[in-house]
Formats: structure tokens, C-alpha cells, sequence
């Protein structure tokens, strides 16, 4: 297991925690990042990431991509 910022560009990768507060939990999961889910990352830009999670893509934080463990 692993944070979602040290996976590979253009590799599926299925979502086996997400950590945090409980407010960036909840943040995450109404993004569509829930365990068992597959999340791919596209492009990476100045440290932020650009994710295709549920057929959608999604920018997100450095900080957020820490918190889910892929």
C-alpha cells in the first residue's frame, strides 16, 4: 500500500484507504474516491495531480493524493 502521489502516470490502481479528517474523508468520497474504486493518474502539474477516478477527471492536491492509499 501506498499513497496515490507515488503512483505511476497512466497506471489503474484500486483505492484501499482513504485518510484524513473527517472532513477531507468526506470530501474525497463525494469525488468519487471510495475503497474498492480504481483511480488512474493522468498528468502531474506544479506538485497537484490530475486523476481519472469514475470515468471523471479530477485535480486534486498534493495533500489530497497523500490521503488515499492505493
Amino acid at each position: 500500500m501506498m499513497p496515490l502521489l507515488l503512483a505511476d502516470v497512466g497506471e489503474d490502481n484500486i483505492i484501499r484507504k482513504v485518510g484524513g479528517s473527517p472532513e477531507m474523508k468526506k470530501h474525497l468520497e463525494d469525488l468519487g474516491f471510495v475503497v474498492g474504486g480504481s483511480v488512474s493518474i493522468v498528468s502531474e502539474m506544479s506538485g497537484n495531480l490530475i486523476v481519472n477516478v469514475k470515468d471523471t477527471r479530477i485535480a486534486i492536491s498534493r495533500e489530497m493524493a497523500g490521503k488515499i492509499m492505493v
